[in-house]
């Protein structure tokens, strides 16, 4: 439903973000007795390289702007990961992704999505990450609708809070990825070092799902 909050039911949620077969891990924080958010990832190969895509990314209203997307996503870096990606309509994942896996969104490579993100997706076991069409004026130089790096997931939801965001962002950041319009998502690529294994590695994990 168009501006309506989403909630995913057990079924669903295993569907869409845990496909069968595929590697994927969880991670939460929790604060004194409470969930205060939690990550999805899952894993495939693209040209020899191991891709982590974030498949969900929530932290609580309570308890934002506190560097917990961050932390959450530091919990599921792995060694062999070379290429990390999400799509989302919330541009602080963005962000958090930015700076957790690289050094800021201002340091985003636009060419490197350009080249390698449609085929990126289209390797994906998960099928709304598939079968996304990549939008903006990175993909069609065309595009006049200041959209740069999205996908069309015809995916309505309420936008109300990301274009709060987005406007705060517009006013003290780079904001390399564009306009969301409905139905659309944020699209991120970013490409990255194998981590250094004599590098001591979080105490925290994430589970493996499978």
């Amino acid at each position: 439903m168009i501006g309506s909050r989403v909630r995913l039911s057990k079924d669903r949620l295993r569907a869409q973000y845990l496909p069968q077969g595929a590697a994927c891990s969880y991670a939460r924080v929790t604060i004194g007795d409470r969930l205060a958010g939690n990550v999805f990832a899952c894993r495939w190969t693209y040209n020899g390289r191991t891709v982590c895509w974030v498949t969900q990314l929530v932290v609580h209203r309570h308890f934002r702007e506190r560097g917990i997307a961050v932390s959450l996503l530091n919990q599921i870096r792995q060694d062999d990961d070379e290429l990390y990606g999400l799509m989302s309509s919330h541009p602080a994942a963005c962000l958090a992704a930015a700076k957790a896996f690289g050094s800021g969104i201002g340091t985003v490579r636009l060419d490197f999505i350009r080249k390698h993100a449609a085929a990126v997706m289209k390797a994906s076991p998960i099928g709304y990450v598939k079968d996304a069409a990549p939008r903006g004026s990175l993909f069609d130089p065309g595009e006049t609708n200041e959209v740069v790096s999205s996908v069309y997931t015809n995916f309505f939801v309420d936008h109300t809070e990301p274009l709060e965001a987005l406007a705060w962002v517009r006013d003290g950041l780079d904001r390399p990825l564009g306009e969301l319009l409905d139905g659309h998502e944020f699209l991120f690529l970013l490409e990255v070092r194998r981590r250094d294994r004599s590098r001591s590695r979080s105490t925290s994990r994430p589970q493996t799902v499978s």
